[in-house]
């Protein structure tokens, strides 16, 4: 849910921002259609939603924090579905026409007026755990790549490969659970390039040849995805002497990662903060963010959108007053239709703006 405190635009959109920015990135409608009618795209979209239901459900039941957690979660699933099906119905209801922020933020509104603050934080902290014990032998062997190029592809590979260990995607976490894929096998094991967004060849040579002062990076609050994925990815920032703002929900986990010097694996994290970005969605609307990260962020000259929901789903398309970069692995059928690319594709997309 957004944070009780007033939100901002974040700073570093194109302005007007009322015609330059639109967070959703696929279309679920046209001006030219009718307002009473949903449309397929918004019929497919809608169906996903009630398709994670039941998964959400289990995790809900389990959520020890709840007292009479399973009625609860049966009263979750019973009032979302019922939403869901007024929407298909008249796509106007419930604050509609939908888009994937507003059938996020209905889902989060009835878990939490049931008492649920965080259905996921009980496998948040176990993939947490495992995924800390993995950390330094990532570094390390990032470490180890003496060329530059070659470390940055590998950085980024990290990144997608995070990106897999994903509590979102059920299908992902039972085939992992399943054969115990490591992670380095799977930074190994991405699609072939060229990805269908894949502009890391710009990228990696803009890095050899371009320093940034501040890197503004939104990412998800725990798990494989931010400690192995971002953070050794944050780290090789760090060491080139670029402040790094991570922006996420809520980061426990990441205090926990320092040494008792403050150092992050052996790197000075006195240019590292932490800002909450002010929800708890998946996806991201950046006409609304918490001042704190607007105030962070009003000066910095990289913007990185990491994950499905922040960089693809919402904000691909998004345009901003310094570079930035969307990095995303291709998780649902419908994105890779909509994207013309196959599933677990990944996308890479760099923007560079010419001072």
């Amino acid at each position: 849910m957004e944070s009780a405190s007033e939100m901002v635009a974040f700073p570093l959109l194109t302005t007007p921002i009322e015609s330059n920015y639109r967070a959703c990135t696929i279309p679920y409608r046209f001006p030219s259609d009718n307002p009473h009618k949903p449309t397929p795209t918004e019929i497919a979209w809608i169906d996903l939603f009630l398709n994670s239901i039941p998964s959400f459900k289990k995790r809900a039941q389990s959520d020890a924090t709840v007292s009479d957690a399973p009625a609860k979660a049966e009263l979750f699933a019973q009032r979302y579905s019922e939403m869901l099906e007024d929407l298909k119905k008249d796509p106007e209801s419930h604050g509609g026409p939908p888009d994937c922020i507003l059938l996020c933020r209905l889902r989060e509104i009835i878990l939490r007026e049931l008492g649920f603050r965080d259905i996921f934080k009980k496998v948040k902290d176990e993939e947490n755990a495992k995924a800390i014990t993995l950390l330094d032998n990532v570094v390390d062997l990032n470490d180890a790549i003496e060329d530059e190029g070659k470390r940055v592809e590998n950085l980024v590979r990290g990144i997608f490969a995070g990106n897999i260990f994903d509590l979102g995607s059920a299908q992902l976490a039972e085939v992992f659970s399943k054969d115990g894929m490591s992670f380095l096998a799977s930074c190994q094991n991405l699609v072939p390039r060229p990805w269908v967004i894949d502009d890391l060849d710009t990228f990696k040579l803009k890095w050899s040849k371009k320093s940034w002062k501040k890197a503004v990076i939104f990412v998800d609050n725990s798990g494989a995805d931010v400690i192995l994925g971002i953070l050794p990815f944050a780290r090789e920032l760090l060491r080139r002497g670029t402040q790094v703002v991570l922006a996420a929900n809520d980061m426990p986990s990441i205090n926990d990662l320092k040494d008792n010097h403050g150092k992050l694996k052996g790197v000075d994290t006195t240019n590292h903060f932490i800002a909450n970005w002010g929800n708890d969605f998946p996806v991201i609307d950046l006409a609304s963010v918490s001042q704190e990260l607007a105030y962070l962020a009003s000066d910095a000259d990289l913007v990185i959108l990491e994950g499905m929901g922040r960089g693809i789903e919402t904000n691909l398309y998004a345009q901003f007053k310094c570079d930035s970069l969307k990095i995303g692995m291709v998780k649902h059928p419908e994105v890779a239709q909509f994207l013309g690319g196959r599933l677990y594709d990944c996308v890479f997309k760099y923007n560079e703006v010419l001072s």
